[in-house]
């Protein structure tokens, strides 16, 4: 098996790895990126960011985060897509990394995986995937033009990409289990005026209905258990997120909910490896973040690897 040698690996192409890599980069260390699909993670799918610093108007995900990725790549960032993480070893000073390509080896590590979408676990879930179940509204939102779909869920990505689908379908009908949004404000204010959404408020998913494809939903009042059945074309799900740590159990410490834990220099409980971005436990979940938590573990991963050569500047 290959084995390549680097100061540090950046595990995650989305804002927090790429922002590390910028970093890291830049102090002219040895950095790899590798990442399971293409570099971007879950904000290359968002249709429009409006609320991160230094942008008057809002600009798409994938440009946000292509603008990171071409500016790690200027300052030296060698990027592996479609290699993913299969396990993590600690021996010490040095950390190997077991990838679908080979192994890598690194002083230091960033931990940058982020989450992925979680899933209802309900029946039809599963049947319907692709054909008509979808959890990404950008990449599947074209397919329903003027047909009525749903969207389950009540936070800023839920009513985000609720209000997205507004642009091909006839209809939106949100779901969601409480009495009012979690959203934000001016995005709830947005969709709770908008002329194509209908909300079923207090309702639960039990069943996907379909043949061939979707073509309805059971729903269940929380309060008395009563159901509904509503007619949709298709099904958008975003009831929250699991963090994408599977590699990493048993070796790296995990809160109850999967999500890395670290010290405040962003460390975890094996020295020299730290976690950035949504895949931390006490994320807040939102791009500014994410690029804050890159430079922090970049900066503590840089003092680690200089550290180890004794060429740190203290």
């Amino acid at each position: 098996m290959e084995k390549t040698a680097h100061d540090a690996v950046i595990v995650g192409g989305g804002p927090a790895g790429l922002t590390a890599g910028i970093y890291l980069s830049r102090a002219r260390l040895d950095t790899v990126l590798i990442e399971k699909q293409a570099p971007g993670g879950a904000p290359a799918l968002t249709d429009k960011i409006e609320n991160y610093p230094g942008f008057t108007e809002p600009i798409s995900g994938f440009e946000l985060v292509d603008r990171m990725r071409r500016q790690a790549e200027g300052f030296g960032l060698e990027i592996d897509p479609y290699n993913p993480l299969e396990r993590l070893r600690d021996e010490g000073e040095c950390k190997i990394l077991e990838t679908a390509e080979g192994e890598l080896t690194a002083h230091a590590v960033v931990l940058a995986m982020g989450m992925r979408p979680a899933t209802l676990g309900v029946p039809g879930e599963e049947a319907f995937h692709g054909r008509g179940v979808s959890y990404c509204a950008t990449c599947d939102g074209a397919f329903f033009r003027d047909r009525v779909v749903a969207v389950i869920g009540g936070g800023n990505t839920a009513v985000e990409e609720a209000m997205f689908l507004t642009r091909f379908a006839s209809k939106v009908i949100l779901v969601h289990r409480r009495d009012r949004l979690r959203a934000g404000k001016i995005v709830q204010e947005r969709a709770l005026s908008h002329p194509k959404m209908e909300f079923k408020w207090k309702k639960t998913v039990k069943e996907i209905l379909g043949e061939q494809t979707v073509n309805g939903l059971l729903l269940a009042d929380v309060e008395d258990g009563s159901e509904e059945e509503i007619a949709v074309d298709g099904v958008f799900l975003f009831v929250g997120n699991v963090p994408n740590t599977d590699e990493i159990k048993g070796i790296i410490d995990l809160d109850e909910k999967g999500f890395i834990l670290t010290d405040e220099s962003l460390q975890t409980n094996v020295p020299g490896v730290f976690a950035a971005g949504d895949v931390r436990s006490g994320a807040v979940w939102q791009v500014a973040a994410a690029v804050g938590d890159g430079v922090r573990a970049a900066l503590r991963a840089q003092f680690h690897v200089e550290s180890l050569k004794g060429t740190a500047y203290i």
